[in-house]
């Protein structure tokens, strides 16, 4: 599952470079895996390599869209109008990948009311009604540490069973909910070690995201 977006990212380079199709050394190359692990990935979302010719890119990209339910959009609500969810509302990537920002949320009554890079901040007691009204999938928590648990019940409590975490805590879920997280200070943390201790042939570099 992890390398399907990484997939995705590699066809899409590919259509706009007008490439028609695609063999599955040169797509292991662009993933940064081996060529067997581009097959036997693929092979779970069906039979489209043709042995000797590849795999047409532009119908291996709508079956990847389709499998990772990109074929429409899921919008999205950025919990927390501070300097990071204001960022994250600027970012045009969310909608060109079919994640629009459908609302800021925060408690801060000087806050609320007021727009950001065209995102209206709506208070936290609006949630549940945004969530229904705008069919919110996925929460993004983008405040202090303090505050991520609540939030995430907030979220659950409003129907929002997907959870993207950027704030520096751990938090717990329902089995039934989805959640990743994105620690930016720990990934800092990681590179700053092996800036201290440089990789050699016999130690793993840091993954790359």
């Amino acid at each position: 599952m992890a390398r399907l977006p990484v997939y995705l990212r590699s066809l899409v380079e590919l259509v706009e470079e007008k490439t028609a199709t695609v063999s599955s050394e040169r797509l292991a190359e662009m993933a940064g895996v081996n060529a067997a692990k581009v097959r036997k990935d693929l092979s779970y979302l069906g039979s489209y390599g043709t042995r000797g010719v590849g795999y047409e890119v532009e119908y291996l990209l709508f079956q990847m869209r389709r499998e990772l339910g990109l074929t429409h959009d899921w919008p999205v609500v950025i919990m927390g109008a501070g300097n990071l969810g204001q960022a994250l509302a600027n970012y045009a990537g969310f909608t060109e990948r079919g994640f629009p920002v459908a609302s800021l949320i925060d408690a801060d009554p000087d806050k609320v009311g007021r727009s950001f890079h065209g995102v209206e901040v709506h208070h936290v007691d609006d949630l549940p009604a945004l969530a229904r009204d705008r069919k919110i999938a996925i929460g993004i928590i983008a405040t202090p540490a303090s505050a991520a648990q609540a939030v995430a019940d907030q979220l659950l409590a409003a129907g929002i069973r997907s959870i993207l975490n950027f704030a520096p805590a751990v938090i717990t879920v329902p089995p039934e909910a989805s959640l990743r997280k994105v620690d930016l200070a720990l990934e800092l943390q990681i590179l700053s070690f092996y800036q201290q201790h440089p990789p050699t042939g016999d130690q793993p570099e840091p993954e790359t995201r």
